[in-house]
């Protein structure tokens, strides 16, 4: 037997025992996404994870990054000054602490600045560990200009906030099942020996992690979320003190005779015993193990607070540092953050959203940098974010409205920093970039680029990415290039 076949049958029974640990039934749980699992190429000995990072509402990224050359800035804040509320962007430049420049390897023969409370981020992206890409969104064909939308298919039901979220992360409108997380998922999980902790979400439920196998394994600040009246210790496991506590000890130790209770009572001793690998493996928070996040300082008053997102981070750092005792190599991890619909009191409140995440993102950064045990693992680990949509420009008075494209960013060691990928929209309601006359930016370019970018640097095959992303064929471009490969 060649090594080839030597090595896909090993990737072939890995993925089975896999199968078996999450309770999925064979014969039916060995479908086509786990024989190409096997005959895939393997993630090698090597670690790397993708953090989702999702602005839950349609985060602005018109107020996020901004153009500053004399055109582009006058007609911003043309358009974005009203007569309810000023200027809807925080500050403009002059003021102080006004916008900060973006000193882009690219500039695009334009000036481009950041809100002024994502600081953080530019300390990031000026160490080139941050880029910005320009104008993503879902896109089923290339879609050059507001004529184009005429005679060019459309994702359906835009402007929506469930069906656009669901566009984002599973390539169909609401009620899909399967999102590209999940997808690669189901090709990486043979790469790891307990293939329960591939896809891990910090932000509750996502479509993003679900695949044909793989499942979003939920966990919050505390470790798993644990079935109900059961707590770990790293150790133990203690099934509380409720009235179920006892049920359920029986329920799992006692030998039962009819199939159904047979596996029910083998899928709880399967989560409980994930619940302490998990527990077991994570390294603790705080002085002993991943720090706690500083607080951060809310720009509009500047008083100091907890970051929510920072602490879905350290969840992650702790998860990451315990990656030899998981016998994990690839992971996919969800963060979230919500507040980004902001059709009212926008100037406030972006300029917080904008705040934490860029502390949450410098945070992350450096606790990657210093891990216990590990080191420096900054190249191993890539932050990218997305969000349902962007924003028009015009102003509804005090805040903007549902949109289409929009900017965002990615961070980590193996990002090719400093520099604006895509091409930036031209600024105005009436342009060739604007799908409507309220400025919603038509999409530079489609998640799915965005997506299997990503996926190549995870060392997913270009057959595989056609799998995962169903757009891909469409596009010229396959990779962005904001990824360094290898």
């Amino acid at each position: 037997m060649s090594k080839h076949m030597n090595q896909s049958r090993r990737a072939f029974l890995r993925t089975s025992s896999s199968l078996s640990f999450m309770g999925v039934a064979a014969p039916f749980g060995i479908n086509l996404a786990t024989l190409a699992a096997a005959s895939a190429q393997t993630a090698g000995t090597d670690y790397k994870a993708l953090v989702c990072l999702y602005f839950f509402g349609g985060n602005d990224s018109a107020n996020s990054v901004l153009p500053t050359d004399a055109t582009s800035w006058a007609e911003y804040t043309r358009i974005r000054t009203t007569a309810e509320a000023g200027n809807i962007a925080l500050p403009a430049v002059g003021q102080p602490g006004g916008v900060l420049p973006l000193n882009a390897i690219n500039n695009q023969g334009r000036g481009f600045a950041l809100h002024p409370a994502l600081r953080d981020f530019q300390t990031l992206f000026d160490a080139g560990r941050g880029a910005i890409l320009s104008n993503v969104g879902p896109l089923i064909e290339p879609i050059a200009n507001r004529t184009e939308m005429n005679t060019k298919r459309r994702p359906p039901k835009l402007f929506s906030h469930n069906d656009q979220t669901s566009m984002w992360q599973a390539f169909a409108p609401e009620g899909a099942r399967q999102g590209w997380g999940g997808r690669m998922g189901d090709l990486l999980m043979a790469s790891n020996s307990k293939a329960m902790f591939t896809c891990i979400s910090a932000s509750g439920n996502t479509v993003f992690l679900s695949g044909n196998q793989a499942l979003a394994y939920q966990v919050n600040g505390g470790g798993a979320v644990a079935i109900g009246g059961v707590g770990t210790t790293a150790n133990n496991t203690v099934y509380g003190s409720m009235a179920g506590g006892a049920a359920l000890r029986n329920l799992i130790s006692s030998d039962r005779a009819h199939f159904l209770e047979k596996d029910h009572s083998a899928i709880v001793k399967r989560s409980i015993d994930a619940q302490v690998d998990l527990a077991t493996a994570m390294l603790p928070a705080g002085p002993t193990g991943i720090p706690n996040p500083p607080q951060y300082t809310n720009p509009n008053n500047g008083n100091l607070a907890n970051n929510g997102l920072a602490q879905q981070f350290q969840t992650v750092a702790r998860i990451i540092a315990g990656r030899s005792a998981l016998g994990t190599r690839r992971q996919v991890f969800f963060v979230g953050i919500g507040g980004f619909d902001t059709h009212d009191f926008q100037r406030n409140n972006h300029a917080d959203l904008m705040a934490r995440i860029g502390h949450a993102l410098k945070y992350f950064d450096d606790t990657l940098a210093a891990m216990p045990g590990l080191g420096d693992i900054r190249n191993q680990v890539t932050v990218f974010s997305s969000s349902e949509f962007g924003r028009t420009y015009t102003s509804n008075g005090d805040g903007t409205d549902h949109g289409w494209g929009a900017s965002h960013f990615v961070t980590g060691g193996a990002v090719i920093g400093r520099d604006l990928y895509g091409r930036f929209p031209t600024i105005g309601l009436t342009t060739p970039d604007s799908a409507s006359g309220s400025g919603a930016w038509i999409p530079v370019h489609s998640v799915d680029q965005y997506g299997a970018t990503l996926g190549r640097w995870m060392g997913l095959s270009e057959t595989q990415l056609n799998d995962i992303f169903p757009n891909l064929r469409n596009f010229t471009q396959r990779d962005l290039g904001f990824m360094r490969l290898g």
